[in-house]
């Protein structure tokens, strides 16, 4: 039989096993990019698979639930660093997407008249 000895831990090969600022930070932000674009999306999807067109859309507005999960995030202290950059992931992409849509519209306005 026998026994395992202590061996020192090697810090370069368990860094994943800290919470790393940068990685909370960049997938954060990417989670919240994917929440804003592909969430309603694929709610739609799923409610226009399971339901009539006319159920689903009576439904889609139940898709706000979702919200819950950032504001969770935010309130838990353990959680929360990464919850701020999902929630700045979602207000920048939804931003974007208003702001392209509203130039597109601008220019298709101008052009058709």
């Amino acid at each position: 039989m026998t026994t395992e000895v202590d061996q020192p831990v090697d810090e370069t090969r368990n860094w994943w096993h800290r919470s790393h600022p940068t990685f909370a930070a960049i997938t954060g932000f990417f989670a919240g990019m994917l929440f804003v674009t592909a969430l309603p999306g694929g709610f739609a999807a799923l409610l226009r698979w399971l339901f009539s067109y006319e159920t689903a859309e009576t439904l889609f507005p139940l898709v706000l639930i979702a919200l819950a999960l950032p504001i969770f995030l935010l309130a838990k202290r353990k959680t929360r660093r990464f919850g701020i950059f999902m929630v700045i992931g979602m207000v920048l992409t939804a931003l974007v997407v208003l702001g392209v849509a509203s130039l597109v519209l601008y220019f298709m306005v101008q052009i058709d008249g």
